[in-house]
């Protein structure tokens, strides 16, 4: 089960390229396990890792394994730790997200799809230098009851029940990032109300396969 879990991580981080979400060795994710979560280690391309890179840490911080984990662990582990339908956390560098995380506003419900990630905005955290507790601190309260944030000049975050949703829910936020972006060089896009995304809320609590 343990090299399964390793052998999924490694995947979906070999994914986040195609799927135009990071390049190089930029970004980070991770998987729970029973007694902690598997996290990619820093600094090493995607194409490159075995399972015997990833390291292993326990919700205090500690790690086993021969490599450093990302120095973005932190806002891993306090996902985790807070919130137990959390089973995969992503974080990338994409360049929609980090476009528009570097306006350091939330960006507001001018499609429907804003309700995909829990609530009718997608927030953007305060900005921390990378790799710290303030940064933490900052990305758990734009994640309160969300599935997914911006981090302020510097990218995007989401958390999903499993490693295919997270990788689902970042594509689908920097989808959203692009459109968003897009609208705003066209005009001003026009914004759907409070009503309106409480009604999409309601039927999205009930879409699709329960």
């Amino acid at each position: 089960m343990a090299d399964d879990l390793r052998d999924q991580l490694i995947a979906t981080a070999r994914a986040m390229q195609p799927a135009g979400l990071n390049k190089g060795t930029s970004g980070n994710v991770s998987v729970r396990r029973d007694d902690g979560f598997y996290i990619t280690p820093t600094g090493m391309p995607y194409d490159r890792l075995a399972a015997d890179d990833i390291p292993l840490m326990a919700l205090d911080g500690s790690h086993v394994g021969s490599r450093k984990p990302s120095s973005e662990w932190r806002f891993h582990r306090d996902l985790y730790a807070a919130r137990p339908e959390v089973g995969a956390v992503l974080h990338a560098h994409s360049p929609f997200a980090v476009s528009l995380a570097c306006l350091r506003r939330d960006i507001p419900p001018f499609h429907y799809m804003i309700a995909r990630f829990g609530g009718d905005t997608i927030r953007c955290a305060g900005y921390a230098i990378f790799g710290s507790e303030a940064l933490s601190v900052s990305a758990m309260a734009a994640m309160a009851d969300r599935k997914g944030c911006l981090l302020a000049n510097h990218g995007l975050l989401v958390a999903g029940r499993d490693l295919d949703e997270a990788l689902a829910l970042a594509v689908e936020l920097e989808e959203l990032c692009e459109q968003y972006w897009r609208a705003c060089q066209l005009g001003e896009p026009v914004l759907l109300s409070d009503g309106e995304m409480a009604d999409v809320l309601v039927k999205f609590s009930g879409y699709g396969q329960q």
